[in-house]
C-alpha cells in the first residue's frame, strides 16, 4: 500500500555495519496516511546477520517504527530473512502491536532475484500479512514483480505492485495496483 498518498517522496537511511555482522541504524520517509496524519516516518533498528553455511545467510533485525507528531503510531517489529544460495529470501516478521494498535501482526514472505543480460536483475515476490483482530485489519496478500540495474553509485528499478482484495478493502486506493520507479543513491 501506498504510504504517500500515491505522490513521490524522498528517503534516507543511514546503517554502520561492523565486521562481526552487528549492524545499527536509521531510516527516513515522507508519509501521507490523509489529513492529519503524520507527515514523516522515523526508523531505528538493531540487526546481525551472518552466514549460517555457504549458501545460506540469515538476518535477524529489530525495527522501531515511529510518526513524530503521532506517537500513539509507533511499535516494534521483529524481522527474520533467511537467503538461500544469493538468490532466494525467506520473510517471517512479527509484532504484538501492529501500527500502535495492541494487535498481534505476521507477515510471510517469500522472494527472489534473478540476473539477466547487460547488467539488469529481475526480481518477484510475494508475501502474506495475518492480523490477531481481523477490526484492526483483514489478513490480505501482497506482490510485486520488477526490474533494476546499477549505474555506478546509483540503482534504478520499475516494478509492478498490488494486493489482494482484503489489501484494498484495509487501504482502499493506497493498495491499488501500481507502478512504482525509484532511484537509490548510495554504497
Amino acid at each position: 500500500a501506498s504510504q504517500t498518498d500515491e505522490k513521490a517522496t524522498v528517503q534516507g537511511s543511514l546503517t554502520w555495519t561492523s565486521a562481526s555482522g552487528l549492524y545499527v541504524g536509521s531510516f527516513a520517509s515522507g508519509v501521507d496516511f490523509g489529513e492529519d496524519s503524520p507527515d514523516i516516518e522515523v526508523d531505528y533498528f538493531i540487526g546481525y546477520g551472518f552466514d549460517a553455511t555457504e549458501k545460506v545467510n540469515i538476518d535477524i533485525v529489530l525495527n522501531r517504527y515511529t510518526y513524530p507528531g503521532a506517537s500513539e503510531m509507533a511499535y516494534n517489529e521483529l524481522v527474520t530473512t533467511t537467503t538461500l544460495d544469493e538468490t532466494w529470501k525467506l520473510n517471517v516478521s512479527y509484532t504484538n502491536d501492529v501500527w500502535g494498535s495492541d494487535t498481534t501482526g505476521w507477515y510471510y514472505g517469500v522472494g527472489g532475484e534473478w540476473g539477466l543480460p547487460n547488467d539488469f536483475s529481475l526480481s518477484a515476490n510475494v508475501g502474506r500479512s495475518v492480523f490477531n483482530d481481523s477490526a484492526v485489519a483483514q489478513d490480505y496478500t501482497d506482490w510485486g514483480v520488477g526490474v533494476s540495474r546499477s549505474f555506478g553509485i546509483a540503482n534504478v528499478s520499475l516494478g509492478y505492485y498490488g494486493a489482494d482484495g482484503n489489501g484494498r478493502d484495509n487501504f482502499g486506493k493506497l493498495a491499488d495496483n501500481r507502478v512504482v520507479l525509484a532511484v537509490k543513491v548510495g554504497r
